[in-house]
């Protein structure tokens, strides 16, 4: 396996400052209004670990693309009472992407909850993010948007992310994570 180091001085910047933005914008974002603050207070950290892809199409070039995408990330919950519809969130992780490159992401995102019985609950929505790949302008960062769904306990969840076909060689392919909540840690 041939592993690529992606960290360039000039890359680490473009990531450590898109983080620093994130970061910048949720205290902006808690300071402006009440509400917020009370759901950043009443939040959850969990970690996660990415650890699979399923592609739905083949290699843009009819080569064999990397399904063990392993990585890492944490993710905050905010707002994580018992019964509330809407669950907002932050995220973070890098993990191997397709072509065993490192990647990167940084972003935010809301899901509507459905509780189910004995404290199960599954979750639809959407995560906005700011990504670096080598295979993307080589780590220059670029926004998107993409629908995620998640089920799981409280303590225990798996997150899914489905990236459609477009243009540039990516294939379409559902993103797996495992969510540990460090809530009772």
């Amino acid at each position: 396996m041939k592993f690529t180091y992606a960290c360039t001085t000039y890359n680490r910047f473009l990531i450590l400052s898109t983080g620093c933005l994130a970061f910048i914008l949720l205290l902006i974002g808690s300071s402006i209004s009440t509400r917020v603050e009370a759901a950043v207070m009443d939040g959850g950290y969990n970690m996660i670990l990415n650890g699979r892809s399923v592609h739905l199409s083949g290699h843009p070039e009819g080569g064999k693309l990397n399904e063990n995408n392993f990585g890492s990330g944490v993710q905050y919950d905010f707002g994580r009472k018992y019964g509330s519809k809407w669950v907002a969130f932050t995220t973070s992780s890098a993990f191997y992407d397709s072509f065993n490159n490192l990647s990167y992401y940084v972003g935010g995102g809301e899901s509507r909850r459905f509780y189910l019985k004995r404290g199960w609950h599954a979750d639809i929505g959407y995560v906005g993010f700011l990504m670096a790949r080598k295979d993307v302008n080589d780590y220059s960062p670029f926004p998107g948007v993409l629908p995620v769904a998640s089920f799981g306990t409280r303590h225990l969840s798996v997150n899914m992310t489905y990236v459609p076909p477009f243009g540039g060689g990516f294939s379409e392919l559902l993103f797996f994570q495992l969510k540990i909540s460090t809530v009772d840690w």
